[in-house]
């Protein structure tokens, strides 16, 4: 396999507030190819956003803490670059679909202005009247309606679905290599998510890009993702190809994710939840931070951390006893 266009490895992060650390994501390793869909999933809290953000050095620091052995894009060390540097990255090589476009949309700026700045800000070429043009192609390529007016519209003129398209629009204003969508589709409903997942689809397919998609919806991984990194208290717990975790989940965690989905396919009258909560990152259990929801956990899953080890056919699992869920 080719050089992974991002590499993380060992990334951790905590937070420190009012005296207390909270441990938001430990030691997680993350490789995306080029061209491919690898889908970040698990419940509110789990470090997939916080994972994202430290990509693009996101995350302030203090309060935060971000420490990693390996955080670098096409080879190069991210941690190293100087703010000028990353400016260059951010929205350029690297673009962004934020969950909440309201408040990542600048509201005293049109939406013409904004796409057109991050097009100028990465093509000095392009003049401020072909910025504009560029703008109003991209809201014509993600389904606005009458581009050229609505680009001198402003946030709080469009709706939910037309702010996430605008958002789609600036973050593949500039051809990037890789798109970072951060539950793109949360806010909005059912049909719109629907159109919205379509536009991601087709961005990815006219730009080549591969695609971090960070989403707790499911039927968006089986119908979007190539592979999938399933993330638990802030660790990754298991990593498959879509097709294999659906069929054959080795962990407990994603076996419990999969049997709280609706289903067409059964006859079921009711879901099945997980039990419990996520635990207090602040005060993790020791052992395997899933234990005390894990039907199959014994007593050495309460005092040893499975490691996140390769299981085969390019799959890995942090549980001790994941061959029993084969």
């Amino acid at each position: 396999m080719s050089h992974p266009l991002l590499q993380i490895k060992d990334l951790s992060v905590e937070f420190h507030t009012d005296g207390t650390v909270v441990q938001a994501v430990a030691g997680v390793d993350l490789e995306v190819h080029a061209g491919e869909i690898v889908a970040v999933v698990g419940e509110s809290g789990s470090g997939k956003t916080v994972t994202a953000m430290s990509v693009l050095r996101l995350i302030r620091e203090p309060p935060a803490s971000v420490r990693a052995g390996t955080l670098a894009f096409r080879g190069q060390d991210l941690r190293s670059l100087s703010r000028r540097e990353l400016r260059a990255i951010r929205g350029g090589p690297v673009g962004m679909i934020f969950q909440d476009p309201m408040t990542a949309l600048n509201p005293v700026l049109s939406i013409g202005d904004q796409i057109a700045e991050a097009v100028q800000l990465h093509q000095a070429k392009r003049d401020r009247r072909a910025a504009r043009a560029r703008a109003v192609e991209l809201l014509a390529m993600v389904g606005v309606p009458d581009p050229a007016h609505r680009a001198r519209q402003y946030p709080h003129e469009f709706s939910g679905g037309m702010r996430q398209r605008a958002m789609i629009a600036m973050a593949i204003a500039n051809d990037p290599d890789l798109i970072i969508a951060d539950e793109p589709t949360t806010a909005l409903d059912v049909t719109i998510q629907a159109q919205v997942l379509q536009l991601i689809q087709r961005a990815q397919r006219e730009t080549g890009a591969a695609t971090v998609l960070i989403t707790h919806d499911l039927g968006i991984v089986a119908e979007l993702a190539d592979r999938v990194v399933v993330m638990y208290a802030g660790r990754v717990v298991e990593t498959a190809g879509v097709l294999e975790l659906f069929a054959r989940p080795r962990h407990p965690y994603t076996l419990g994710l999969l049997g709280s989905l609706p289903r067409m396919d059964t006859e079921a009258e009711r879901l099945d939840p997980i039990p419990g909560n996520p635990p207090n990152m602040a005060d993790p259990p020791p052992g395997c931070p899933f234990h005390p929801r894990c039907a199959i956990a014994r007593d050495n899953c309460r005092t040893d951390r499975p490691a996140l080890l390769p299981i085969g056919d390019g799959r890995s699992s942090a549980c001790h006893f994941h061959e029993e869920l084969a």
